[in-house]
């Protein structure tokens, strides 16, 4: 899928488990929901780190682009190097490394770890970098052209300082679902996780699909593109994703945060 529906997609995942976490009786407070929407529609973005013309490569200027061209040298090296004699040769490292369960999980650690173990800055960090993701996958017409740019580190910077000072206060959700001290933040990761998740269940419904169990081997592939059967599966961009799917992870994701929020 494209930038904004992957943002969609991811936002709306969270707003969903928002409603799920409310009626299992752990309820996030608005801040957690608004953040972690955020965070999650950014997140959503993040696998295509190795695609040096997806919407994070222009993001943050040269430096990201130059961070999607080291990541898809290491996805190939990987895929080179765990491929099993089923799997196609192939020139590049677009839909392997980071379009894996395994990516996911271990991007949300590191996630995790960085925001309980740092001050108040690497709380500010990891926001910052999922909001101008958001900003730019949710806002994308708006985004267009590098006179943005810097408009939306702007916007993300500021918004970000808000935020954080909002969470900051008591009962506004720095220690939601973790509660002993120290734990402060830890589940910024969740966001980050389900957003790569969402990511690669979007790709897979595409022409190509996505090898999310990677490195569980299927069959004589380790990189087994999972997808539902071909004849369900659209192109990237088509009408499909924009006049159907778009429209809907729009729906879900308004009554979702309704639910979340107790309004339905």
């Amino acid at each position: 899928m494209m930038g904004p529906a992957h943002s969609l997609s991811g936002a709306a995942a969270w707003l969903g488990v928002g409603a799920a976490a409310a009626a299992a009786g752990y309820p996030m407070p608005w801040p957690v929901l608004l953040v972690g929407a955020l965070i999650c529609a950014g997140a959503a973005l993040a696998p295509d780190l190795d695609h040096k013309a997806a919407t994070i490569s222009r993001s943050f200027g040269p430096l990201s682009r130059w961070v999607c061209e080291i990541v898809d040298k290491l996805s190939y090296a990987v895929y080179k190097a765990t491929r099993k004699q089923g799997d196609p040769r192939r020139s590049g490292g677009h839909r392997t490394l980071t379009h894996t369960w395994l990516w996911a999980v271990l991007i949300g650690a590191g996630t995790s770890a960085v925001a309980i173990s740092s001050d108040r800055w690497g709380v500010l960090a990891i926001l910052f970098v999922h909001l101008v993701l958001a900003i730019e996958g949710l806002l994308w017409r708006a985004t267009r052209g590098s006179s943005s740019e810097v408009l939306v580190w702007l916007l993300a910077a500021t918004t970000s300082w808000i935020l954080a000072g909002i969470l900051d206060k008591p009962g506004n959700g720095a220690d939601w679902l973790f509660t002993a001290p120290g734990q402060e933040y830890l589940w910024l990761g969740l966001p980050v996780v389900l957003g790569a998740i969402v990511h690669d269940i979007g790709d897979a419904l595409t022409v190509s699909g996505c090898p999310i169990l990677w490195p569980i081997p299927v069959g004589r592939k380790r990189w087994y593109p999972v997808g539902p059967p071909k004849p369900m599966r659209f192109r990237a961009g088509s009408w499909v994703e924009v006049r159907v799917l778009m429209p809907v992870f729009m729906l879900l994701g308004g009554v979702g945060c309704a639910a979340a929020l107790n309004v339905i």
